[in-house]
């Protein structure tokens, strides 16, 4: 171990000694009395949890918190994938279920296995201080610490149990606490970035997995299976296990409605916060369980100047409403975009994209009039397929006629109501070539907007199977078809006359 790895261990001790001091402990209570209590917090993991670990567990747990401890102790054979967000505890639930299982007898053998021997070091840490230090646990279960069996890697406790941290590719063959073969493997931090872009590492890992540290359990005892870790690839070890396992439990920072999973702990403002200093890449792949690749089909995402907006011959603003009408993270994202054409090459000249309320959508409209100024016409549309039509006439129509009426001005914008085919064929056909051959142009002074930044990062995650939103994309595609049909509305027809035509045939008969 390197000497600042040491020193991150020895600071992590002190960190964890200073604050297990603060621990009451009932120093009233009787030996008979003890022994109760003890029996009594056994048969409630929960409280038994929430009594020996309060400045571990000083928030409430959420229910999916409780469903596993549950899910994990009732079973003597198991095998169970953690695929929890950041921030929401994984490797400390693991730790309090662990010391549970040992404690109450159930369990004798831990390995730990984690990328490298280091991190599953850091990782045992935790077991063997609060062994240590942890008064209320040396009150109801003694002195557990072992003189003589007692490393920072490996150590045996009082009552027989031993720990043992390994990191992936070492040698754990025969691993035996004295006749026990181990009956809880647990895997945390076991993937990394770098071993899953490599797929030949990537099967070497989980080969030594399921070749050398599996088999070290027993055919004959039940074992405990567990795994922590998030999907951080489309292909990786925790993903694999998750296939394989009796229960994979995959929980994001926030649900399916938007709300957040661990509200005792994370609150909307709190995640909005966090969230908005990360890009959509990152806050995908850490708390969203969603290990977004860049794209293969947009590659340029060009950047250039925008000419004078006097030089288009018009202007489209496009908007995608979506109907939700909320500003949290997990909702749709409602988008406009302004797009015109010059020569051969359109051009992005305005953004808007965001989770939104509807009043701010509609304020985005009267934005885009402000910007333009009247040097030019602008046409202003809105989506509103079969889906959409309820909103756009009970909803949108309403609050753009009100807001018309507050304004003294007046903008009028049409909904979108033709036909569209599949979201991702739409956009890589309309848009891909003119990103390719550098047709399709993102206006320079938008560069740092928020809202140009969200579209970029829309583009540059797009994938044809839409792991990610694309909104703005489809925005764009949506503004691109208007641009060239209202072209072709306004090019005259050439025509020919029925005698021209009769000499053109007569002079090239055969």
């Amino acid at each position: 171990m390197r000497a600042e790895e040491k020193r991150a261990l020895e600071r992590w001790e002190e960190h964890f000694k200073a604050m297990s001091a603060d621990i009451p402990v009932e120093d009233w209570l009787t030996p008979l009395e003890i022994e109760h209590k003890r029996a009594s917090l056994e048969k409630d993991p929960v409280e038994w949890i929430k009594y020996f670990f309060p400045k571990y567990a000083k928030y409430d747990f959420a229910d999916f918190h409780k469903k596993a401890i549950k899910r994990i102790i009732e079973h003597d054979e198991w095998y169970e994938v953690l695929s929890w967000s950041r921030e929401l505890a994984k490797s400390t639930i693991a730790m309090f279920v662990l010391m549970y299982l040992i404690l109450t007898g159930r369990k004798k053998f831990v390995v730990l296995a984690s990328a490298t021997i280091m991190a599953a070091t850091r990782l045992l840490t935790p077991y063997r201080i609060n062994f240590e230090h942890n008064p209320r646990l040396r009150q109801f279960y003694g002195d557990q610490t072992n003189l003589g069996m007692w490393q920072q890697d490996q150590f045996k406790i009082k009552n027989g149990a031993t720990f043992m941290a390994i990191g992936a590719g070492s040698a754990p063959r025969g691993a035996r606490n004295e006749a026990i073969r181990p009956d809880i493997i647990y895997m945390d931090d076991y993937d990394t970035d770098e071993d899953c872009r490599n797929i030949e590492t990537l099967k070497k890992k989980w080969d030594w997995f399921e070749k050398a540290l599996y088999p070290t359990r027993s055919i004959s005892e039940p074992t405990l299976i567990l795994w922590c870790g998030n999907i951080i690839a489309k292909d990786c070890c925790v993903k694999r296990a998750g296939q394989m396992a009796n229960h994979w439990d995959i929980v994001n920072i926030r649900d399916k409605n938007g709300h957040s999973t661990w509200p005792q702990k994370n609150t909307e403002e709190m995640i909005d916060r966090t969230l908005s200093k990360i890009s959509s890449k990152t806050v995908q792949g850490e708390y969203y369980n969603n290990p977004v690749v860049d794209g293969t089909v947009f590659k340029n995402l060009a950047f250039g100047k925008v000419p004078a907006l006097s030089k288009f011959r018009f202007l489209i603003a496009y908007g995608d409403p979506s109907t939700s009408n909320r500003k949290k993270s997990d909702s749709s994202t409602k988008s406009l975009i302004l797009m015109g054409k010059l020569g051969q090459t359109y051009y992005v000249i305005k953004a808007f994209l965001d989770h939104s309320l509807n009043s701010e959508f509609i304020d985005w409209y009267f934005q885009i009039k402000d910007y333009v100024g009247g040097k030019t016409p602008v046409f202003y549309l809105v989506e509103n397929n079969t889906l959409q039509d309820p909103f756009y006439e009970q909803v949108f129509c309403p609050l753009i006629r009100e807001e018309n009426k507050k304004r003294k001005t007046d903008i009028h914008i049409k909904g979108d109501a033709s036909k569209k085919g599949d979201k991702a064929s739409r956009i890589e056909a309309a848009l891909e070539p003119l990103d390719r051959l550098g047709l399709l142009i993102f206006n320079e002074n938008e560069q740092d907007n928020p809202h140009m930044k969200r579209l970029i990062d829309q583009f540059s995650l797009f994938e044809t199977h839409l792991p990610y939103p694309a909104d703005g994309p489809d925005a764009c595609e949506g503004a691109k078809v208007q641009v060239d049909r209202r072209i072709n509305l306004e090019i005259p027809v050439d025509t020919i006359s029925y005698n021209d035509l009769s000499d053109f045939d007569s002079n090239y008969k055969f």
